[in-house]
């Protein structure tokens, strides 16, 4: 078969979950499969060269294509032009692994991954310009559409059934996994060092790795250590530091002068974006990893520090308890107090985030980039 891939998500210079999955999941594809050939469709005006990611593989055509992205995406929107399976050839079946202004012909079978609903459920977590955003794509209508809905969760599936009324057979789940590299650490692996000297880390301290916006609850888990170290810092051992990491997004203003204002400003320490090969060395040099978001259509990172052998505290909502299963502490995001007492819990019971920690490890292991591969696999090939 010749199958057509949408590869726009590949070109942004900083990747966050979306990115991460959609170039993961087709790597393994790639590998897996010398069969079928792939065409990959492209499109920047900055990036004049297109993907070269993918370049190795004999089966895979890159189409990179440079019209303003604007005006593209009206002509898609309002003249339904240019044809996609135009413009790379003749295909079998489109595959768009996000939601994304699209004009394809109605003959080709088009599978499409969304990851979740948050926009639906929590607006106000999203900017103007990003509901908007949604409003002209009209996720609704593009999934309808499409012969099969791929998601990330049985949570999103639950919402895609409970809120777009999308039967349950047309959707599949493909999960995220981490690769191997995020793994326990030697106490003595040079990495550790690197790291901490490359970000200037303190010796203890309770991790944050996500974007910085109002869903993530940022917020929040300053003011619940700001509290934690008024109710505990006389039974604590050590100088413990909260080290909040990753990409300035939507409202992340609020965020940092949150911060400023701390009676423990001097205790919090931002990173900024971190790159994905330090990751595994960073969770792995904290004591805690904490995740506390109001809602995730899969929530990776969580996931990422179980498969490093570290404690994870996250939220009891949406997706998360799916992912963590009984490696972690859920707590409720809207109770700061929640969030408190799971840090004392993990700081002085040893025990406790030991078993946490070798739970966190089973777990991770049931998450696999070749399986979730395979399975987009058998999709593909359900159309031949």
């Amino acid at each position: 078969m010749n199958i057509g891939i949408d590869a726009r998500t590949l070109l942004e210079n900083y990747y966050s979950g979306v990115n991460f999955y959609t170039f993961n999941l087709l790597k393994n594809l790639f590998e897996l499969d010398q069969e079928n050939q792939y065409r990959l469709f492209s499109n920047s005006l900055k990036n004049k060269k297109g993907l070269k990611i993918f370049n190795n593989y004999s089966n895979i055509e890159n189409h990179h294509f440079t019209w303003p992205n604007k005006l593209l995406n009206f002509s898609f929107t309002f003249f339904n032009s240019p044809k996609v399976d135009r413009l790379i050839g003749k295909i079998d079946l489109f595959f768009l692994p996000n939601i994304n202004f699209l004009a394809i012909d109605k003959k080709v079978p088009l599978i499409t991954t969304i990851y979740d609903l948050s926009f639906e459920r929590y607006p106000e977590f999203y900017s103007q310009k990003s509901n908007l955003w949604h409003k002209i794509i009209n996720p609704q209508k593009l999934l309808r559409q499409s012969q099969k809905i791929i998601t990330i969760s049985e949570s999103s599936k639950k919402d895609l059934i409970e809120l777009y009324k999308i039967p349950a057979e047309k959707i599949e789940i493909i999960y995220p996994a981490v690769g191997k590299e995020f793994r326990p650490l030697a106490q003595d692996d040079k990495r550790l060092k690197e790291v901490r000297q490359k970000y200037n880390l303190p010796e203890n301290f309770i991790l944050y790795l996500g974007n910085l916006e109002p869903r993530k609850n940022v917020e929040g888990l300053i003011q619940s250590f700001e509290e934690f170290y008024r109710n505990y810092q006389d039974k604590l051992d050590c100088d413990l530091f909260l080290v909040i990491a990753g990409q300035s997004a939507w409202k992340y203003q609020t965020i940092f002068k949150l911060a400023e204002k701390s009676a423990r400003r001097e205790k919090i320490k931002f990173l900024g974006y971190v790159a994905e090969s330090d990751k595994p060395a960073l969770y792995n040099l904290s004591k805690i990893f904490v995740y506390p978001s109001f809602y995730e259509g899969f929530g990776l990172p969580p996931l990422e520090a179980m498969a490093c052998g570290t404690s994870v505290v996250t939220s009891a909502n949406s997706s998360l308890p799916e992912v963590v299963g009984d490696g972690a502490l859920l707590v409720n995001p809207y109770k700061l107090n929640e969030l408190i007492d799971a840090f004392y819990q993990l700081l002085v019971d040893e025990s406790l985030a030991k078993i946490l920690r070798e739970r966190g490890l089973i777990q991770a292991k049931k998450f696999s980039w070749p399986e979730s591969a395979g399975k987009l696999l058998a999709i593909f090939n359900s159309f031949s």
